[in-house]
Parts: structure tokens; C-alpha cells; sequence
């Protein structure tokens, strides 16, 4: 039981694949919180386990642990101390419910908020309990509980629009450490609804493993953008990402760190994981050499991308009247000026 319990957050802790990279979870696999560290304390930090279910009246607990200290947020941040806890696919990001499919992709509630479907304030020691009925009805339950008190039905979900997709447990913080509660402990916090099973509980084979990730360096790849401003490094790497799903690439760069957190992205080079793109603009061989360092024993690529001069102009108005991104010219010609470019390139 404890080897099979102890697999669920397995890969997260491992290489990243299914949670951020500045999530941190612990050596049981049950347990996390967020980087807390100057910008990362504005971050939301999302894990999600590495198996689902898809059938069945499943459950599991979450106990919210403590609020991380974060003295050096100023004291006009609104919402310091979060969390938001429930299901998602697989294919969806860590950032849940920030996604438009945000009643397929994930379902759960945002504690330390009042909610509509529940009147109810969540807090630190505070225990949540998530249910899944995919059988008893003709839409698939969801429901709660806040300390063994059964909060009732909160979401239903169409069979027909899930298609037999499993959902996993996952959950978003800011500045919060919780554990989980997947059936590995000898009791569960609360006593449980009748009729429902811890997911660690439930048969292998019932059970809907996520993606694995790498096991060898050897297998982790890294695309380094190299480019100037507004040349659509971004745009390349979203579209890549987007065709290349099984490889759950992280981008890393001022857009993505800008969805997690409120405040600029200083904290950026600190990011590992199995599967990377790092976007500035990368343009100088002392950048390219000390951002590659650190991924040695990685598949390091550069992707240059390098417009006509018309198609840049346009970009580059584009980004400044839409964006609101506007780089100096001295800047962009020094960029140019002094631009070294990788001798093995990614088409």
C-alpha cells in the first residue's frame, strides 16, 4: 500500500511534469508548498498527481498546513495566503480553473473565499475533502467537505463531454504548505463519506496513470530562443508547445511568469525542469553559454528565429501599440551589433 500510495505525486517531485517548477514536494510525495523567496511569493504554484481515476466514487483529503511567512510582501497584497483545490485532466496546465474549458479541465473551489456554492470560510489547519461520484447518476458529483461536515454537491460534470477522461487530483497555492491525504495514512482526517474510496485505495488497474516523465538527463531536452525583441520567439514557442503536448514542455520567460505572479521576472533563471524553453532574447554568447550551463547532459538546442526586416518592423509596432512592450532602437542595435549565433541551429 505505502509503495503505491507514495507514486501518486511520484513524477512531480521527479521531474516536474506535473506540477511547476517552483512547487516543492516533499520526500513522502504527499505533501508541498510554493517557493516563498522575494518575487516568488507572488507566484501561484499548482501540482497535480500522477494518477486519476475514471470511474467509481473516489475521494481525497487535503489539509491546508500553514501560511508561509511573507514579511516582504507589501502589505497592500490582497490575497497573500491562498488556495484552490478539486480535479483536472491531465492535458490541462497547472494554473487551475485559469483555463476557458475551466468546467472540463478542472473543477474544485478557492478556499480562504467565500464562494457561491458554498457560504462557507476556509482557513489554515483547515481539512477539504473531494468527492467524485462517476457512477451513481447520470452526470458525474462532485461535492466537499470542510472537517468531516459534508458541504453537498458543488459541480456536475456531463458523461458525454468527459469521454471516459480521467480526472486527478490537483491543486494551486499561494504562499500555503499542505498535505495531502491519498489513503496513506494508517486513518484519514476526517472520517469519510459512506460509499467513497481513497484514490490510493483504489485497484491499479483501476486507476489512470499521467504522463512519466524522463528518467535520464539524456532524455530531457532544452530549446534556448534566440532572437531580437519582438521577432515572435513567443509565438514559436507556444506553438510548439502546443503541437508537441506529450513533451509537456514549461516556457520560461516574462509572459508565463507574468500569469503566475504580479511583479517582474528576476526570479526566472532559477527554474529547472525535465523540459524547457527559456524566452529572452538570448542574442549574446555569454548569455547562451551561462543559462545552457546549468542543463548539462540535457539535448540543448538553440531555435533562432530571424525575420526579414519588414516582417520585424511589423512585429515590433505590433508589440509596442497592442503589447505596450516598446525596446529602445540603441538597444535593438546594440543587440544586433553584438549577436552571436549558435553554429548548430533548429529549424
Amino acid at each position: 500500500m505505502t509503495a503505491t500510495v507514495s507514486a501518486i505525486m511520484n513524477n512531480t517531485v521527479k521531474t516536474g511534469d506535473n506540477c511547476d517548477l517552483h512547487f516543492k514536494v516533499s520526500q513522502d510525495r504527499c505533501s508541498g508548498c510554493p517557493l516563498t523567496i522575494e518575487g516568488f511569493a507572488y507566484l501561484w504554484s499548482g501540482a497535480r498527481a500522477t494518477y486519476g481515476v475514471n470511474k467509481g466514487c473516489v475521494c481525497y483529503e487535503l489539509k491546508v498546513m500553514e501560511y508561509v511567512p511573507v514579511k516582504h510582501l507589501p502589505c497592500s497584497e490582497p490575497d497573500p495566503h491562498v488556495v484552490r483545490v478539486g480535479w483536472s485532466l491531465d492535458s490541462c496546465s497547472t494554473q487551475l480553473g485559469e483555463e476557458s474549458q475551466s468546467t472540463l479541465t478542472w473543477v474544485g473551489i478557492n478556499l480562504f473565499q467565500e464562494r457561491r456554492h458554498y457560504r462557507e470560510k476556509f482557513g489554515e489547519s483547515d481539512v477539504i475533502g473531494c468527492y467524485f461520484d462517476f457512477d451513481s447518476h447520470e452526470q458525474v458529483e462532485m461535492a466537499f467537505s470542510k472537517n468531516g461536515k459534508w458541504l453537498d454537491v458543488a459541480f456536475h460534470i456531463s458523461k458525454e463531454e468527459l469521454a471516459g477522461r480521467a480526472l486527478y487530483p490537483h491543486v494551486l497555492v499561494k504562499n500555503c504548505s499542505v498535505e495531502f491525504n491519498f489513503g496513506q495514512r494508517a486513518e484519514p482526517f476526517f472520517p469519510l463519506q459512506d460509499g467513497y474510496t481513497l484514490i490510493g485505495a483504489v485497484n491499479i488497474e483501476n486507476r489512470v496513470r499521467g504522463i512519466v516523465g524522463p528518467t535520464n538527463k539524456s532524455d530531457c531536452e532544452i530549446l534556448m530562443m534566440v532572437g531580437l525583441p519582438a521577432c515572435g520567439k513567443t509565438t514559436w514557442a507556444t506553438k510548439h508547445a502546443e503541437m508537441n503536448p506529450e513533451k509537456k514542455y514549461n516556457i520560461l520567460g516574462t509572459n508565463a511568469i507574468m500569469e503566475k505572479m504580479k511583479v517582474g521576472s528576476a526570479c526566472l533563471n532559477v527554474f529547472y525542469g525535465s523540459q524547457l524553453k527559456i524566452n529572452h532574447t538570448n542574442v549574446y554568447g555569454s548569455a547562451q553559454r551561462r543559462k545552457m550551463r546549468p542543463f548539462e547532459g540535457f539535448q540543448r538546442k538553440a531555435v533562432v528565429i530571424c525575420p526579414t526586416d519588414e516582417d520585424l518592423k511589423e512585429r515590433t509596432f505590433k508589440q509596442t501599440h497592442e503589447e505596450g512592450k516598446d525596446v529602445p532602437d540603441h538597444a535593438v542595435l546594440e543587440m544586433k551589433g553584438r549577436s552571436w549565433w549558435p553554429k548548430v541551429l533548429e529549424h
